[in-house]
């Protein structure tokens, strides 16, 4: 059966433009799977209490037959193998962050996957180009669509589309 599932993509080492692109294109060769939706690119600043430059996000819609643990493990062997990345300081600097964040009506509750993503109704640089694809999708957990998330968001984050 196939499944929407609503990934973020997130730079903020090197060339943050190309990088959203080549995790898009790496995302795409996904085995059962397709990019049906791509928000704009959005500058973000970085949320957390480490200094670093600020982000540049998107949302993408990939229509994919994998299940949620096969996709997050493509996720993060796309993370390490394409963009080399490795996991020293938490909410630090990045060449490339994936996360589901909606898959489905899932709701998954495990150690190192969970789905929607915890954070995802506090985080305005990821709900701001999800409501661009997919403004209508409820979340699972709270019962509301993600535009009236981020309508109801209090947040100092700043998202500038580019």
């Amino acid at each position: 059966m196939e499944i929407d599932a609503y990934i973020s993509l997130g730079s903020n080492i090197g060339d943050r433009e190309l990088n959203l692109l080549r995790a898009v294109a790496e995302i795409g060769k996904l085995p059962e799977s397709r990019v049906t939706a791509l928000s704009s690119f959005y500058e973000t600043s970085p949320v957390g209490n480490v200094e670093q430059d600020s982000f540049y996000n998107a949302v993408i819609r990939l229509t994919t037959r994998l299940e949620p643990r096969k996709l997050l493990m493509s996720l993060l062997t796309i993370e390490s193998d394409t963009f080399k990345r490795t996991r020293t300081i938490h909410q630090g600097p990045r060449r490339m962050d994936l996360d589901i964040l909606i898959y489905g009506n899932f709701k998954i509750n495990e150690d190192d996957l969970i789905v929607p993503h915890p954070r995802l109704s506090e985080r305005r640089f990821a709900l701001q180009p999800l409501c661009e694809i997919a403004g209508d999708v409820v979340h699972p957990l709270i019962g509301k669509s993600m535009s009236e998330l981020l309508a109801n968001l209090k947040s100092d984050e700043t998202v500038v589309k580019l």
